[in-house]
């Protein structure tokens, strides 16, 4: 693995850069881009951020609307990813990234456990969020905070540590908090813009997947089921659902909490936190996906209660 003074100086030493980010955008991911495309722009290195698909209207508190595009439309001579366990995560965009990786610079700057290491140039390590990582990157840059670049750091770490209350959240994380608090960031309009605030109709949809939550094996898994026709009749997008997940380990009893989204017929997407006593990137593992030790996902295939076995399955062995 490279240090981040390295990627830097691989990063400073070209002309340009596009900025993977992974799909189904989340504030990490985001916040991960934005904050190093700013940092890019201040050095004078020309750059774009991509992401195959829509970005979720919680984000609209950035001010970024039109800046991330869906495919590059400059020709860089640096790809990074942020955010992405693997090539697989950049989802449209994988193509485009592998091809051009042959032949530029590739970066992958990540803090999922499972990361592949798939780029020339990798630095992975484990940390709340990937915010916190960048944020280091940046300093190595020589790229002091604005306060542009505190609110998309702050945003990564705000959402992707659940504001600061999952399992792997240490000093580090505050003390990365507090360097992008002291150059501005407003701590308390992004965690409501992107955590706390949601519309009438959002509220209702959450309590209607909350009313039908299974409880498996002793009530120590718990799954909520969000179907294609649920979402539909409420009118929301697949990002309604950020954070239904995070509700099942309030439970007293429950030790993995587990959401299923329909993707499409015989295909979901499947979110998995734990409490600390199952390791949820093992059980991601076995079906393909991964990510942290108390947060992962992955795909499944076939029908709902055929899934649910698995994932209940899997959770078992490791109980």
């Amino acid at each position: 693995m490279n240090s981040l003074k390295e990627i830097a100086r691989v990063i400073k030493s070209g002309k340009s850069a596009v900025i993977f980010t992974h799909m189904r955008p989340d504030g990490d991911t985001i916040g991960s881009a934005m904050a190093l495309s700013r940092a890019l722009s201040l050095l004078g290195i020309e750059n774009e951020v991509l992401n195959e698909g829509e970005i979720p209207e919680r984000f609209d508190c950035l001010n970024i609307a039109g800046e991330i595009k869906r495919y590059p439309t400059i020709e860089a001579d640096t790809f990074i990813c942020v955010d992405s366990s693997d090539e697989t995560r950049l989802g449209l965009l994988r193509d485009i990234f592998l091809t051009g990786a042959k032949k530029k610079t590739s970066v992958n700057v990540d803090h999922h456990i499972s990361n592949t290491h798939y780029a020339k140039y990798n630095f992975v390590r484990e940390r709340a969020s990937n915010c916190e990582n960048i944020a280091e990157l940046i300093k190595e840059l020589g790229v002091s905070f604005n306060k542009e670049i505190a609110d998309f750091l702050m945003t990564g770490m705000v959402t992707d540590s659940g504001g600061f209350t999952h399992g792997d959240v240490n000093g580090d994380s505050f003390r990365a908090a507090a360097d992008a608090a002291d150059a501005g960031a407003d701590v308390n309009k992004i965690y409501y813009e992107t955590m706390k605030k949601q519309t009438r109709v959002r509220a209702e949809f959450s309590l209607a997947v909350f009313s039908r939550l299974r409880y498996l094996l002793d009530e120590r898994l718990t799954v909520a089921v969000v179907s294609a026709e649920l979402l539909s009749s409420y009118g929301l997008k697949p990002d309604a659902t950020e954070g239904i997940v995070d509700f099942g380990l309030s439970i007293e009893k429950t030790e993995v909490s587990v959401c299923l989204l329909e993707v499409k017929k015989g295909q979901y997407k499947v979110s998995l936190r734990s409490k600390g006593k199952v390791n949820v990137n093992e059980v991601a593992g076995v079906f393909g996906g991964g990510g942290h030790i108390l947060a992962s996902g992955c795909v499944l295939f076939g029908e709902l209660e055929e899934a649910i076995e698995k994932i209940q399955y899997a959770v078992w062995q490791r109980l």
